[in-house]
C-alpha cells in the first residue's frame, strides 16, 4: 500500500482568526500524528485488511469528532460566542476523511471493512 499523505486545508487554515496560529499548528501536530500512525501500522504488516483496519478506525472516529464539533458549534451560537474554532476543527475532520477515502489504494479496502463490519454486526444488507 502507498504511503499515506494527511494534511490540514489551507482553506481552514485561512478561516481561523488572526490569533488562530495556536490553533493551526495544533492541528498540523494532530493531522501528523494520525498520519505517522497509519503509516506506520502500513510499515509494519503486509496485510492490507490490517492497515483498513485501522484506518476504518480513524474514520469512524473522525466522524465521531466532526459529529461532537458540529454540535459544539450549536452550542455555542447559543451562548453568544464565536464558534470559529469548532468549525475549523469541524471541518478539519471532514477533511480528513475525504483524504482517506480520496486515497487510491485505501478507499476500496475501507468500503470493504465498513461493510464486513456491519455483516458482522448482525446487519443484513438488503434483507
Amino acid at each position: 500500500m502507498d504511503e499515506i499523505s494527511l494534511s490540514v486545508p489551507d482553506a481552514i487554515v485561512d478561516s481561523l482568526p488572526e490569533d488562530g496560529d495556536a490553533a493551526a499548528r495544533d492541528m498540523r501536530e494532530a493531522v501528523a500524528g494520525w498520519e505517522a500512525r497509519l503509516n506506520r501500522l502500513a510499515e509494519e504488516t503486509d496485510a492490507d485488511e490490517e492497515v483498513a483496519s485501522a484506518a476504518v478506525d480513524v474514520v469512524e472516529r473522525f466522524e465521531t469528532r466532526w459529529e461532537q464539533y458540529d454540535d459544539f458549534v450549536a452550542e455555542l451560537r447559543a451562548w453568544g460566542q464565536s464558534p470559529i474554532y469548532a468549525m475549523a476543527w469541524r471541518d478539519l475532520h471532514a477533511a480528513l476523511i475525504r483524504q482517506l477515502y480520496d486515497h487510491d489504494d485505501l478507499s476500496a479496502h475501507i468500503d470493504r471493512e465498513r461493510n464486513a463490519r456491519i455483516v458482522s454486526d448482525g446487519i443484513r444488507p438488503g434483507r
